[in-house]
Formats: C-alpha cells, sequence, structure tokens
C-alpha cells in the first residue's frame, strides 16, 4: 500500500505533487492555479477533474439521482396518501386500502381528511425543496420534512401498523441518511 503513493512533500513541492500523485489523491496547493506556470496550472486542473470524477459513492452523481429518487417516492406517496384519505376515504378503494367498513369510513372521514392534509404538507415542503434557489435552504428544508416523514413513519409503526414504517419511513430515513452523509 505504502508504494501505491509517492514519497513527496505536498507542502514543499505542490507541483512535483501534482504531476505525481496518483487518481483520487487530491493534493493541496498554497497559491492559486493562476499563479503556476502554465504546464503545471494545466497538470494540476487534469488532477483536479480525476479526483472529482473518482470522489467515491459519497458525493457522486449516482448517489444523488438515488436521493432525489427517494425524495421523489416520498413525495409521490404523501401525494397518493393524501387522496386516499381526503377523497377515496369512503370509497371502495380507501376502504379497500384502509381495510374500513363503509360505517367505519363514514364515522372517521374527517379525522383522514385532516390527516391527508398533513401528508400533503408534507409533500410540499419537499417540492419547495426542489424549487427553492438557495442550496443551502433547500438542504435545511428537505432535511426537516424528511426527518418528520422519517418520524411520522416510526409512530405509525409503532401505533398503527408496521407498514407504514417501511413505505413512508424508511424510505425517507435513506434519503436523510445519503443526503447529510453527502453533505458531509
Amino acid at each position: 500500500m505504502r508504494d501505491r503513493f509517492p514519497q513527496t512533500d505536498l507542502g514543499r513541492n505542490p507541483a512535483a505533487a501534482a504531476e505525481s500523485a496518483p487518481i483520487g489523491v487530491t493534493a493541496r496547493f498554497p497559491f492559486k492555479l493562476g499563479e503556476l506556470p502554465k504546464s503545471t496550472a494545466a497538470q494540476a486542473m487534469q488532477l483536479s477533474s480525476l479526483v472529482t470524477a473518482s470522489e467515491g459513492l459519497i458525493g457522486s452523481p449516482r448517489v444523488n439521482i438515488l436521493i432525489h429518487s427517494l425524495i421523489v417516492y416520498v413525495i409521490v406517496f404523501h401525494v397518493w396518501a393524501m387522496v386516499l384519505e381526503m377523497f377515496l376515504w369512503t370509497k371502495p378503494l380507501g376502504r379497500k386500502t384502509f381495510g374500513l367498513s363503509k360505517e367505519d369510513a363514514e364515522t372517521s372521514k374527517t379525522l383522514a381528511a385532516n390527516q391527508g392534509l398533513y401528508n400533503g404538507f408534507l409533500a410540499a415542503g419537499l417540492v419547495l425543496s426542489f424549487l427553492v434557489a438557495n442550496p443551502d435552504t433547500a438542504f435545511t428544508l428537505k432535511v426537516f420534512v424528511l426527518s418528520c416523514v422519517a418520524l411520522a413513519g416510526l409512530y405509525g409503526a409503532i401505533t398503527a401498523k408496521m407498514s407504514i414504517l417501511f413505505l413512508q419511513g424508511l424510505p425517507a430515513m435513506i434519503a436523510l441518511a445519503l443526503l447529510l452523509f453527502a453533505r458531509a
């Protein structure tokens, strides 16, 4: 393992480090690239692009696609839950989905509509996180809403039905964890 890395002093000779550093090793330069001779600056830029392309799993475009796909799943799930709870609760599809008799559905339809409204707010918060121009605000919004969804999924699994954890909570928890690791 030791002989894979050149024995250079990064602090004293950054140009040599840039020329000899293996792919995946980041060389830190104490001055701007514009201050380097043109050939060294070009080599440093080439190395920089290779390092960026090979950063690994966390922070890669694939992970960003996975994070955003999970967030879109959470949005779609909550919009569908809102539709089921607000508009289809007493209809055959709503009753079948939640295992309700016609009488139970009629009795609880106001409560279900209220619950559906909250699911709509969760979906709206995540949609807003994609529309916000400031990346820090978008990140904070995603973390907050995904945390709310994860807690709601956990609470639902404990108090109502275990499948809520897998359908609602787990995708939000995975997206939240990847989002936080990618940002770190």
